[in-house]
C-alpha cells in the first residue's frame, strides 16, 4: 500500500483529530496520505487515480458520498464509525490504528457491494448511487403518479408519494421503513418499494441484477429525483428516470465474518433486546433471554 486517502466529515472536531493520528501512523509505514473534506469533490477527484485505500471517518453519509465519488476507480473503502447507526462503517474510532496495521498486514477481506446508475434524458448526465434512487413529489400532500416499466415491460402505474429503487445495501434505508425487504449486502438484485401507494395495493418487487428500470412522472406539481438522499434534481411532468445496476460496485474493507451480517443486522434493528426476568414476574431467562413463563 502506497497511496492513502483520508475522507473526513470536516464539521465534526474529532473526525479531524483522528485523521492526523492515522495519517502520522500511515506516514511512518512509508505511505503518501491525502486528505479532504467530504464536501470537496474535485479535490477528490483529483487524488483517487493510484489511491490504494480511502479511509472514511464519519457515518453512513459520508461513506454514502466517498463510493460515488471513487466511481469509476475501484478503491477499497474503510469505514469508520463517527455516526449514528453505521450499517457501513465496521471499525469504531478507537480500533482505527490497529485496524489499519491489519490492512497493511493483509489480514482482512474486501467485500463488494452493487451499486445503481441513474439517467435522466432530460438533464443528459449520469449518476451512480449505492443506497437508492428515488423519483418522488417535491410538494407536501400531493401525491404523484410514477409508471414503472421493468425491461420495456409496463409493471404498474403509482399513484404515492414516491417510488424507491434500492440495492441491497439500501435495502436497511429508506425502502426499508416504507415497508421493503431486507436483502443481503452481497445480493446483486434490484428492488422497487413505492411509498405510501394510495389504496395500499402496491407491494414491493424483487427484480434481476440486469432488469432495466424507467420511472416516468406525471404531477401537477414539481417532481424531483434524489441519488442516495444527496444529490436532488427537480422533474417536470413527462421526464422518465432510468435506472439499472451500475458496471462499478463499492468496495469495503471488512475484518468480520461474512455471517457476522446476521448479528449486526440484528443489533442495529433492535431485534434481540433482553428483557429483565426481575423487572416483569411473568417472564423467567433462558440463557440470558427473558422468555414468557
Amino acid at each position: 500500500m502506497k497511496k492513502v486517502g483520508i475522507f473526513i466529515r470536516s464539521r465534526w472536531s474529532a473526525s479531524v483529530q483522528l485523521a492526523d493520528k492515522a495519517r502520522s501512523m500511515l506516514q511512518n509505514e512509508g505511505c503518501e496520505v491525502w486528505q479532504t473534506s467530504n464536501w470537496d469533490d474535485n479535490a477528490v477527484a483529483a487524488q483517487v487515480p493510484g489511491t490504494d485505500l480511502l479511509i472514511c471517518l464519519g457515518g453512513d453519509g459520508t461513506v454514502l458520498r466517498a463510493a460515488r465519488t471513487v466511481v469509476p476507480y475501484p478503491v477499497p473503502i474503510l469505514g469508520v464509525n463517527m455516526g449514528r447507526l453505521g450499517f457501513l462503517t465496521e471499525v469504531h474510532p478507537g480500533d482505527l490504528v490497529e485496524r489499519l496495521r491489519d490492512v497493511l498486514e493483509g489480514r482482512c477481506r474486501i467485500e463488494e457491494r452493487t451499486m445503481l446508475q441513474a439517467q435522466v434524458p432530460a438533464w443528459g448526465a449520469t449518476h451512480h448511487a449505492l443506497n437508492d434512487v428515488i423519483v418522488g413529489r417535491a410538494s407536501v400532500g400531493r401525491p404523484l403518479y410514477v409508471e414503472v416499466a421493468v425491461d420495456g415491460v409496463r409493471l404498474a402505474i403509482h399513484r404515492c408519494d414516491a417510488v424507491i429503487v434500492a440495492t441491497a445495501t439500501g435495502s436497511t434505508a429508506y425502502s426499508l421503513s416504507a415497508g421493503g425487504p431486507i436483502l443481503h449486502p452481497d445480493s446483486p438484485e434490484l428492488l422497487i418499494t413505492p411509498v405510501a401507494p394510495h389504496l395500499g395495493s402496491a407491494r414491493p418487487v424483487v427484480l434481476p441484477p440486469d432488469a432495466a428500470i424507467d420511472l416516468t412522472v406525471t404531477a401537477d406539481k414539481e417532481a424531483v429525483v434524489s441519488v442516495d438522499g444527496q444529490i436532488d434534481r427537480a422533474l417536470a411532468s413527462g421526464d422518465s428516470v432510468s435506472v439499472c445496476r451500475s458496471a462499478h460496485t463499492a468496495r469495503f474493507v471488512r475484518f468480520s465474518k461474512p455471517q457476522d451480517y446476521y448479528a449486526v443486522l440484528a443489533e442495529k434493528l433492535d431485534w434481540l433486546r433482553v428483557l429483565q426476568a426481575s423487572d416483569n414476574p411473568e417472564l423467567f431467562e433462558f440463557n440470558g433471554i427473558a422468555t414468557p413463563k
